[in-house]
């Protein structure tokens, strides 16, 4: 019989069930705070990491599941959301817009580390980023709506 890797599972029945219910959950309050989805690859540049995280935090130097992939490129599997979200941001010239923007994500993220209880190697990360609006008043707005999120989900 063939397990999953170390520190990854199965979502089956009543996790499965509780895991779309939350993410289906944390869905509908962004969208009420004015979130729209985006969704980035799961393989990155590893530089992109190196440049957000830098190169010498634990994610960088130990944890990142990096590879060389056929093309001689030095990729790895995204082990958190934001990197990717800003780059994708730039990518699409939104920087240059003077609108502003708010984004939802959700997905899995990888982390290769000593797997520890209640830590996965392979994880469910949903967040939020939000661009243009230089203000603790935003800043505000997300914490009403992560508290609005565990309200809505009974945490």
């Amino acid at each position: 019989m063939i397990n999953p890797l170390r520190g990854m599972k199965d979502l089956t029945f009543d996790e499965s069930e509780r895991f779309v219910h939350i993410v289906t959950t944390a869905i509908s309050v962004a969208k009420k705070y004015g979130y729209n989805y985006i969704e980035t690859p799961i393989l990155e540049e590893t530089a992109l990491f190196k440049r957000s995280v830098g190169d010498s935090s634990d994610i960088v130097s130990k944890e990142m599941y990096q590879f060389e992939d056929k093309g001689g490129n030095d990729v790895c599997m995204r082990p958190e959301g934001t990197a990717g979200v800003v780059r994708a941001f730039v990518s699409a010239k939104l920087d240059r817009q003077p609108v502003k923007q708010k984004f939802y994500y959700y997905g899995p993220m990888f982390r290769y580390e000593r797997p520890q209880k209640g830590r996965l190697r392979q994880f469910h990360q949903f967040g939020v980023e939000s661009f243009g609006l230089d203000s603790v008043y935003e800043d505000a707005n997300m914490i009403m709506m992560v508290a609005d999120i565990l309200d809505a989900c009974g945490i």
